[in-house]
């Protein structure tokens, strides 16, 4: 498989995969569904579904196992999550995301989140040190364009040229944006206002 680099240097389609979380109920410990979109660039090519819990520590490994155990393994250049947690704070340990799946994962956030706030919640959970580690090796983020993020398994300058190339337009990726309201579609019997 060709390096990111290469494919967006020769202007080649990405196969992208992006995971969002669908409405969920507030109880620690509930069942939340997330959806995995698969894109060629802004093109809907399939679709993934699993299961987390709620404030749970197994996000992780639940993607790793549904992108491992597709047909789509072999074709994805690229994952994306919307921001580092999912279902709550059940929070995706990114570098251990790319290296379990050897593929680059980004983390896209709508705006850098306040650090402050998001350790005062983190206190109230089990846990309380690993998932602020956990949340912290996600790294730097990152802002080009309209698009925060965090990286790991390839350099920022190309996450942020997949982060274009698989946008129609706005600062969310299509992938992400389908995840999202394919994700509330199903839970909800509609799709969310905002994408």
């Amino acid at each position: 498989m060709k390096s990111l680099e290469e494919l967006l240097r020769l202007k080649k389609k990405l196969r992208i995969i992006g995971f969002d979380d669908a409405p969920f109920q507030k109880e620690r410990g509930s069942p939340v569904k997330i959806s995995g979109i698969v894109c060629t660039d802004t093109r809907f090519e399939g679709m993934l579904w699993g299961e987390i819990r709620k404030d749970g520590m197994e996000a992780t490994g639940v993607i790793a196992q549904l992108v491992q155990g597709s047909k789509f393994y072999h074709q994805i250049n690229v994952v994306l999550t919307d921001g580092v947690a999912v279902g709550g704070f059940n929070i995706i340990d990114l570098p251990k995301l790319a290296e379990a799946l050897q593929r680059p994962c980004i983390a896209v956030m709508r705006k850098p989140p306040n650090m402050i706030d998001i350790d005062k919640a983190l206190r109230h959970l089990p846990d309380y040190q690993m998932r602020r580690e956990t949340l912290y090796k996600a790294g730097k983020i990152y802002t080009h364009n309209n698009f925060h993020f965090q990286v790991h398994g390839c350099p920022p300058k190309i996450a942020a040229g997949v982060l274009v190339q698989a946008t129609d337009n706005g600062n969310v990726p299509e992938a992400l944006r389908l995840a999202h309201l394919i994700g509330s579609a199903v839970i909800t019997g509609q799709s969310g206002r905002r994408a």
